[in-house]
C-alpha cells in the first residue's frame, strides 16, 4: 500500500482522541501566519472546523523541512491552541539547536510580539460546543488554558533571533498575576484573545493578555472582559542557567505606562521576598489570638456538633480530590506539562468544590497570583486537592467563597511526593437564586492548627489592611 496513504490512515485513526483535531482546521494566511520576528501585530482568525481541508493540510505538513505538525506536543486541546502550535512549529527550523549562546540582543517593540486570536462563536456552532458548559456558559478553564498557550507563543516570538545561528531559549511560565473577570463571557458573541510583551527584565518578561468581547480592535481596559499578566523566565537550552532576553522599547504612552507598571511590580516582588522572613515572625505573633479564637470555634463543632452554629462547617468537610497521570499530549515544547493544562484542571476542581459547598452553580470572580514552583513531567501522577478555605458573608446577596487547590507531583517508584503549585479561586452565587431559594452560605472553621494558619494567611493576603 502507498506509504502516504498509510500515513493518512494513521492520522485518521487519531481523530477520536480530540473533539476537533488540528487536521480539521482550514489553513489560510490569516489563520496560521508564518512566523516572522520582524513583523508587527499578527491576528489569527479561527474560520472553520471543516474536515474537507484534511488532505491539503497533511500534504503541507509532510513536505519541506518542518517537523510533522501532527506530532507536535500539546496538540490535542482546542482548535485555537492548535493554531498557536502551528506557529511554534516553524520556530525550531529558524534556530540552531547546537548554536552558540545569544551574545547580541535585539531591541524589540510591543507591536512585534503582539498577537490576537479570534473566536468566531457567532458563526461556528462546533467551536461554541467546544467551549460550552452544561449551563450554556463559556468554560473559563479552557480560556485560561488558551491564555497560557498564547502567552507562551508571544514570549517565543519576542525572544527569537533573526539570523538562525543562536540556540533557542527555554521559556517557562514563572507566575500568573491575579486574574479578575470584569464582565460575563457569552457564547453567542465573537471573542478575541490579544496580548503582547509589556515589560522585560534581564532574564524575565511580563506578557499582558486580554479577553475582549465583543471582538473589536479596541484593546483598552474598558473593553476587556478579563486581563491577565503572565511572567516568563528564560533559561539557556544547554546550560539551563538564566539567559538574557531581548530588551523591550515601548513606543506609545500606553505601552510606556504598562512598562513602568511591570517594572514596579518586579521591584515590589523582590522587596517582598527579601522581607518575607522578618514579616513572617511578626505576623505569627499578631495571629496568635485570632488563631486561638478560630480553633476554639472549630473545637465546638468537633466536640459538640449539636450545640454548634448550624451554618458552620469544618474545612476538612469541604474537601474534594482527583488524580491523573500526565500524558505526552499535555506536554510543552520542552517536554514538561503545559502550565495552562494545570490551571484548567485546578479551576475545574475548584468549581466543583464550590458547587458542592454552595448548592448552586458558582460564578467565577477571580484567580489569585499563581507561582509555578516545581515543573511537572510526563508520566508523573498529579494529585489535585481542594477545599473551601474561608467565606465572606457580610454582603448577603454576594457571598464570597475562597477555594484553595493544591497540586502534588507524586512518583510512586521513588516514594516521592512534593507540592508543585497552589491555586486560589474566588466564586460567588447568583443573587436571584440566593433570594428565591433563601440560600445561606456556611462559615468555614479549622479543625487543626495547620488549617487555621492557612486560613489566616489567605485572609491576610486577600485583605492587605488586615494585619
Amino acid at each position: 500500500m502507498d506509504v502516504r496513504l498509510l500515513r493518512r490512515l494513521s492520522l485518521l485513526l487519531r481523530l477520536p482522541t480530540s473533539p476537533v483535531p488540528a487536521c480539521m482546521l482550514r489553513r489560510s494566511s490569516s489563520l496560521l501566519p508564518d512566523f516572522c520576528p520582524g513583523r508587527s501585530a499578527i491576528e489569527m482568525r479561527y474560520l472553520s472546523t471543516d474536515i474537507s481541508s484534511f488532505h491539503s493540510h497533511e500534504a503541507e505538513a509532510s513536505t519541506g523541512a518542518h517537523q510533522d505538525f501532527s506530532l507536535w506536543p500539546g496538540l490535542y486541546r482546542s482548535p485555537v491552541t492548535a493554531a498557536l502550535w502551528s506557529i511554534r512549529s516553524k520556530i525550531p527550523d529558524k534556530v540552531a539547536e547546537n548554536g552558540c549562546a545569544e551574545t547580541k540582543l535585539l531591541t524589540r517593540t510591543p507591536d512585534e510580539s503582539r498577537t490576537s486570536v479570534l473566536y468566531a462563536f457567532s458563526i461556528d456552532p462546533i467551536l461554541r460546543e467546544l467551549y460550552r458548559s452544561p449551563w450554556n456558559h463559556c468554560r473559563i478553564g479552557k480560556l485560561l488554558e488558551d491564555l497560557d498557550a498564547l502567552a507562551g507563543t508571544i514570549a517565543m516570538k519576542h525572544c527569537a533571533g533573526n539570523d538562525g545561528t543562536t540556540r533557542p531559549l527555554i521559556l517557562v511560565t514563572a507566575s500568573v498575576d491575579k486574574i479578575s473577570l470584569k464582565k460575563p463571557i457569552r457564547l453567542d458573541t465573537d471573542l478575541k484573545l490579544a496580548g503582547a510583551v509589556a515589560w522585560t527584565g534581564r532574564s524575565s518578561m511580563q506578557i499582558r493578555m486580554q479577553v475582549i468581547q465583543p471582538a473589536t480592535d479596541d484593546q483598552s481596559e474598558d473593553s476587556a472582559s478579563l486581563i491577565a499578566n503572565f511572567t516568563f523566565v528564560a533559561r539557556d537550552a544547554k546550560t539551563r542557567r538564566a539567559a538574557p532576553v531581548n530588551p523591550l522599547v515601548p513606543q506609545s504612552d500606553e505601552e510606556k505606562e504598562l512598562f513602568l507598571k511591570g517594572q514596579e511590580e518586579d521591584s515590589r516582588r523582590k522587596q517582598e521576598k527579601m522581607q518575607n522572613e522578618a514579616l513572617h515572625s511578626k505576623e505569627v505573633q499578631q495571629k496568635d489570638e485570632r488563631l486561638r479564637n478560630l480553633l476554639a470555634e472549630g473545637r465546638i463543632l468537633i466536640d459538640m456538633p449539636a450545640l454548634a452554629n448550624r451554618y458552620s462547617v469544618l474545612m476538612q468537610d469541604t474537601k474534594l480530590e482527583n488524580a491523573l497521570i500526565c500524558q505526552p499530549q499535555q506536554r510543552n515544547l520542552h517536554g514538561r506539562i503545559f502550565g495552562g493544562f494545570l490551571m484548567r484542571r485546578a479551576f475545574e476542581l475548584a468549581f466543583s468544590t464550590c458547587y458542592v459547598f454552595g448548592g448552586q452553580r458558582p460564578i467565577f470572580l477571580e484567580v489569585d497570583h499563581v507561582d509555578f514552583h516545581r515543573p511537572v513531567d510526563v508520566g508523573n501522577l498529579l494529585r489535585f486537592k481542594s477545599c473551601v478555605l474561608y467565606t465572606e458573608t457580610e454582603n448577603i446577596q454576594k457571598p464570597l467563597m475562597h477555594v484553595e487547590v493544591a497540586a502534588f507531583v507524586t512518583q510512586p517508584e521513588s516514594r516521592f511526593s512534593e507540592l508543585s503549585n497552589t491555586f486560589h479561586f474566588t466564586f460567588t452565587l447568583d443573587p436571584e437564586k440566593i433570594r428565591a431559594e433563601n440560600i445561606t452560605i456556611c462559615r468555614v472553621l479549622p479543625a487543626t492548627e495547620e488549617e487555621a494558619h492557612r486560613q489566616l494567611a489567605r485572609f491576610n493576603a486577600d485583605h492587605w489592611s488586615v494585619k
